[in-house]
């Protein structure tokens, strides 16, 4: 009976320390299970806060390229490229350096429509500035849905000095490069001269073009950049003093045309070259330089 009693007492302690030990372990298991779910829902809302941003930033990146890659529609309907209107120019010379085309900076007028207030008076401003300007063409610009228009090409400083003092809003400028001949007349069917946006299309001007200038001029490595100067055989003295007696000439014999040479017959160098009636480069079109280079395209013998 004794042996029985102490069984049964040790194996009733045997099952309350497994009563103790079953309950403990499921305490832990319990709580090491809380723990886990609570780190797996931080990641998902960490998964979840990641593609949000990424997503977000994909948006305004895909925006920017978009944006980059357009056209603004104000250079569309009426800008010309600014390293067009920039490009410069080598000067050209005659034999002893003396300058027949040379570069200046001048400045350009244009608008944006789209911030003008009320065009009416704007161009009623304008025309205190610029009489001669056409008021329904402006008129039409100034009301169009465009971000850049130009109003008017190769100001004079004052002119932009007196335009910037009527502070009107939406109106702007532009530095361009514009082409002057000092002599005017003298040597214009040799030298030739450009267009607007300082293109060579005529005479010498035309030829630098086609050697390689224009070329250059489109690529951006001719904008604001001194370049060497072109010299050419001429001699302005002698052009001076041939022009001058062609046209007595031309007076007394009443001849509507005529032209006259110097050359060096050993090197066949030209010294002076002058046909007539000439023009002036300054203000020159492609008809005057065609009508005055007969000294430049008749053959002599």
């Amino acid at each position: 009976m004794t042996q029985l009693g102490a069984l049964s007492r040790l194996w009733k302690r045997a099952r309350k320390s497994l009563s103790q030990v079953s309950a403990s372990g499921g305490g832990n298991l319990a709580v090491q299970g809380g723990a886990q779910v609570q780190a797996a829902q931080a990641r998902s809302r960490i998964i979840i806060a990641l593609i949000g941003f990424c997503a977000l930033y994909g948006l305004i990146g895909g925006r920017l390229v978009q944006l980059g890659l357009q056209t603004p529609e104000g250079l569309v309907t009426g800008a010309r490229p600014l390293i067009g209107t920039l490009a410069s120019r080598p000067d050209l010379t005659d034999r002893k350096g003396r300058i027949l085309a040379t570069d200046i900076r001048t400045f350009s007028l244009f608008a944006e429509p789209r911030r003008i207030v009320d065009a009416d008076e704007a161009i009623e401003k304008l025309a205190m500035v610029l009489p001669n300007i056409d008021v329904p063409t402006f008129h039409k610009r100034l009301t169009k849905d465009s971000g850049f228009e130009w109003l008017a090409r190769e100001l004079t400083p004052r002119e932009q000095r007196r335009i910037l003092d009527l502070g009107i809003p939406g109106i702007g400028f532009r530095p361009e490069t514009r082409r002057f001949y000092p002599d005017g007349t003298v040597a214009s069917h040799i030298v030739g001269h450009v267009n607007i946006d300082n293109k060579g299309i005529a005479g010498m001007e035309k030829h630098l073009d086609d050697q390689g200038l224009k070329d250059l001029q489109d690529s951006g490595f001719a904008v604001q950049r001194q370049m060497e100067p072109v010299a050419l055989s001429i001699d302005l003295g002698a052009q001076f003093i041939v022009r001058d007696e062609l046209m007595k000439a031309m007076e007394k014999y009443r001849s509507i045309a005529a032209g006259a040479v110097v050359l060096d017959a050993r090197t066949g160098e030209i010294a002076a070259m002058v046909s007539l009636p000439d023009y002036d480069p300054n203000v020159g079109s492609v008809l005057t330089f065609k009508v005055s280079s007969w000294a430049c395209t008749t053959p002599i013998d």
